[in-house]
């Protein structure tokens, strides 16, 4: 159906077709195994010491033995699509023509299911490339409400799993964000502002304004992601599907009481929504 070599771009044809940019598999430059190696050992890294720079991140990596430079590490951040996790001035700036929403949740007590929904999108390694997560996260329960993976960091991918989310479970009152370009969208924002739903976005580089989906995926990476070395795009989905379901059916949470996000959030629906 996609014709490379016909005058009109592959995301242009994808959407007149009907389909997600992401789900259109293309032949990427290659990346060298060893970028592939230190893009995995800075993932780790990031989960760690979230707070650390491409300069701290480069002393971190030269204490492995891994010789590098600032800007090296630098250019391979921003294709990981992450960025040193903290709180400075004036750099909250949004993409051209994307609007940025104030931060709702500061103080604000979150004490039911669908009040407030959450999402992020995260760098996943495989054995040779890697691709990006996006999860749609009820903040009271934990519970992963839709998930995408793709190959490019464009926002269909993005605006698939908010739609699924909101097909399956309803809406939220308030739905946060980070300020990354693909949430900023129009895209993306007007799927909320229909279903006249208030957006909220974190302070750029903020992780405890979403600390929620930031744990979300430090048991992705920890319990899944890090275990396997997946070798093809669709083991990659067919992998972290599998291991969703157990996240959100059977792995307690000690935030929770030892319960399930299931449980938590299908145990304190109103009884209608639930049935």
């Amino acid at each position: 159906m996609i014709d490379r070599s016909h005058s009109l771009p592959v995301a242009r044809q994808a959407r007149e077709l009907g389909i997600s940019r992401g789900s259109v598999y293309y032949l990427p430059r290659p990346v060298p195994e060893t970028d592939l190696a230190i893009m995995r050992r800075i993932d780790e890294l990031h989960l760690e010491v979230p707070f650390a720079g491409s300069r701290m991140l480069r002393d971190l990596l030269r204490q492995d033995g891994i010789e590098i430079g600032r800007c090296h590490v630098a250019t391979l951040m921003k294709r990981m699509a992450i960025e040193a996790l903290d709180r400075r001035p004036n750099t909250s700036k949004p993409a051209p023509g994307h609007k940025i929403y104030p931060y709702l949740l500061r103080k604000l007590p979150i004490v039911r299911p669908n009040q407030v929904w959450a999402t992020d999108i995260s760098y996943i390694p495989m054995a040779k490339g890697f691709v990006y997560l996006v999860a749609i996260v009820d903040w009271f329960s934990r519970k992963v409400l839709a998930h995408r993976v793709s190959i490019t960091m464009e926002a269909d991918f993005c605006v698939e799993a908010l739609e699924e989310a909101l097909a399956r479970y309803g809406k939220p009152e308030i739905f946060n964000t980070d300020q990354g370009s693909q949430f900023t969208s129009l895209a993306f924002t007007s799927v909320l502002l229909r279903e006249k739903i208030a957006i909220s976005m974190d302070g750029r580089g903020a992780w405890r304004d979403n600390v929620v989906v930031e744990r979300l995926w430090r048991s992705v990476k920890y319990e899944e992601v890090y275990l396997h070395a997946y070798g093809t795009v669709s083991e990659a989905r067919a992998s972290i599907r599998r291991y969703l379901g157990f996240y959100n059916a059977r792995r307690p949470h000690s935030s929770l009481g030892a319960k399930t996000p299931d449980q938590a959030y299908f145990d304190n629906l109103p009884v209608a929504m639930a049935a």
